[in-house]
């Protein structure tokens, strides 16, 4: 097992555990208790984890991103859920964005069914996912790869994106506060949402209940801009107040 699919896996570990133990580790992975100590400073290094005696526990920061592959395996089934309910939006032929979260991977899948559709995305991953997929125009925007999110990113990203104008954008965030709207722990992921956001007739967003009440360090779009929500379970009043506000309509598994 290379360093990284131990690393990725302690990391899925921690997200379910919160905290794990270096003797234990050393056993799971058949390595030494200093390999895994190791492992633990790179974590604490990229800002993933907080070592602790004899072990480690998760860091619970919002701003922290986890890697590509870890979050991709969190909440597996509301992820499903929601894509589901998404999908149940598109309709054949439509022209769509799907941007490069973990949770539009679900929404891809899910879209499957679907016939004559055209999607623009800046997701590697998607590409991938699609690539086999018969009777669709599958579209790259291009744009630097970011290294550990599959994504691709940056001004010519923005730029290739502002040239479409699609049916749907559908698209997930970091972060969702009743005051600073919509957003992401990077400025670059802000600004391809916000280029997203502004080149679809019809905006969806798919973000789990964990997003809510959270901030992140960049903006990315306001609720008054999003037609639809879709998340994993009923939200709270007070949320439910904040999109008839804004006249956003609400989806959530029954």
């Amino acid at each position: 097992m290379l360093a990284l699919e131990r690393r990725n896996l302690i990391l899925e570990k921690l997200q379910a555990e919160k905290r794990v133990v270096v003797s234990e580790l050393s056993q799971l992975y058949d390595v030494s208790e200093e390999t895994i100590r190791r492992d633990l400073d790179k974590l604490e290094k990229e800002g993933l984890a907080i070592k602790s005696y004899g072990g480690a526990v998760i860091n619970e920061d919002v701003s922290i991103d986890l890697p590509f592959n870890v979050r991709k395996n969190q909440n597996v089934t509301g992820k499903q859920k929601m894509a589901e309910l998404a999908a149940s939006l598109v309709k054949d032929g439509d022209h769509i964005f799907l941007d490069a979260s973990t949770t539009a991977v679900f929404v891809a899948k899910a879209l499957k069914e679907k016939e004559r559709l055209t999607v623009i995305t800046n997701s590697m991953e998607i590409l991938l996912e699609l690539a086999d997929v018969s009777g669709w125009n599958i579209i790259s925007t291009g744009g630097v790869m970011k290294e550990g999110y599959l994504a691709f990113l940056g001004s010519k990203t923005d730029e290739s994106i502002r040239s479409y104008y699609v049916d749907k954008v559908i698209f997930s965030c970091k972060a969702l506060d009743l005051e600073w709207g919509i957003m992401e722990s990077q400025e670059a992921f802000g600004s391809t949402k916000r280029a997203m956001i502004g080149s679809g007739r019809k905006k969806i967003l798919v973000v789990d209940s964990s997003k809510f009440d959270q901030t992140a360090f960049s903006v990315a779009g306001s609720m008054k801009e999003v037609d639809i929500i879709v998340t994993d379970k009923e939200p709270t009043e007070r949320w439910k107040k904040h999109f008839e506000k804004f006249n956003v309509k609400c989806l959530y598994p029954v």
